[in-house]
């Protein structure tokens, strides 16, 4: 029943906390799971801090050592675990435990088996469709890293990505890549990353591992973040053969750490010997073009030299008929034109009268005479 208080009917702390205490005890036995990101010994009692798989939260657990090393191997801190416990609220200090009567090492095979009932309820939401991944720059300005703390896989990067683009810059974000603390601080240099504007790409990098140590990458609030990104992910996680699901999820899934550095970052070697290979073919294009036009000019020249030939000798020809069919050179040969002053031509003798002036026209010069009438030949 709720307990009914008021500001005048208040009711005393240890009230409170002992109706908590009794609420909790009737829950009962459960079976919890959870990540284990500490863990102590102190005589014969561990105390563990057990982590929710996927929600910031956690809760103290209390064990005989006994019923912690009961499993072959006992857990240690990063495991997966399956506690049988019971919860206990101390009404003396107002704080909530479990009290673990059984632990179970999850093993990989149910690990597998989550992760892939995992892997396709994301992909039924379409997280690891093609169409949803984004292009990776070119020539990135600055490359986010995130990687472990001084760890092999940051120096693979860096030293590939160097070596390819010695210009290249990075932002790293150093984290836990494995254990209990490791998705949320990977979420949290993520996020740092993805707000930062000069970063144009983000590489997630550690080195091999087991399937346990590799959960965090598979992890499904990790997977929401990197699809939530506004810039494009690289999945750099382990060898060729490990495949978290983050492989799926990110933008590029690079095989190695080095490979990621190869997939990011442009050789300029290679850049530089296709510079030059464009450089010449754009010659030999224009070399060719070139080539082309002078013999094409050559040819129109032989052409119009040709047809001026041949227009020369048709005028030659043309002048040739013009001066045969011309009266100049009809005079020429000993004839001559009769014309009167108004420079009519005279064509027969009838029509002259006796005593009118004419002008005779030779072929150089003329001669003026008076007609004395017209004779029969």
């Amino acid at each position: 029943m709720p307990l009914e208080t008021s500001a005048e009917s208040p009711v005393p702390v240890r009230t409170v906390l002992r109706l908590v205490g009794e609420w909790v005890g009737r829950l009962g036995r459960v079976w919890v799971e959870g990540q284990i990101a500490e863990l102590t010994k102190r005589g014969n009692t561990a105390f563990l801090t057990l982590r929710d798989p996927v929600a910031a939260v956690s809760v103290r657990v209390l064990c005989a050592r006994t019923v912690l090393e009961a499993a072959d191997p006992a857990p240690g801190e990063g495991a997966r675990v399956v506690v049988w416990a019971k919860p206990e609220f101390n009404v003396a200090r107002g704080s909530f435990s479990l009290t673990a009567l059984e632990i179970r090492a999850v093993g990989i095979g149910e690990l597998l088996a989550r992760l892939e009932r995992l892997r396709r309820a994301l992909a039924a939401e379409g997280l690891f469709a093609a169409e949803r991944k984004r292009p990776l720059p070119f020539l990135p300005g600055c490359i986010g890293l995130i990687c472990g703390r001084d760890s092999a896989a940051q120096r693979d990067v860096q030293r590939n990505a160097a070596r390819r683009w010695p210009a290249v810059r990075f932002r790293v974000e150093q984290v836990a890549v494995q254990g209990a603390f490791a998705v949320a601080e990977i979420i949290d240099a993520l996020a740092r990353l993805d707000t930062d504007p000069a970063v144009d790409v983000i590489i997630i990098a550690r080195g091999g591992g087991s399937i346990e140590d590799l959960l965090p990458f598979s992890d499904e609030s990790l997977l929401r973040a990197v699809a939530a990104c506004r810039t494009p992910v690289v999945s750099a996680i382990g060898h060729e053969q490990d495949t978290p699901l983050l492989d799926l999820v990110a933008d590029v899934r690079a095989s190695t750490p080095t490979d990621a550095a190869r997939r990011v970052v442009p050789d300029v070697t290679e850049q530089l010997g296709l510079i030059a290979q464009l450089r010449s073919r754009a010659y030999r294009i224009v070399a060719g073009k070139l080539d082309q036009g002078t013999a094409l000019a050559e040819r129109g020249r032989r052409a119009l030299t040709v047809e001026l030939g041949r227009a020369a000798d048709d005028m030659s020809h043309l002048r040739a008929r013009l001066l045969a069919l011309a009266p100049s050179a009809t005079l020429q040969r000993g004839y001559a034109i009769v014309q009167r002053p108004g420079g009519g031509v005279v064509r027969s003798a009838d029509e002259v009268g006796a005593g009118e002036r004419l002008t005779v026209r030779f072929a150089n010069d003329e001669l003026s005479v008076i007609a004395d009438g017209a004779r029969e030949t």
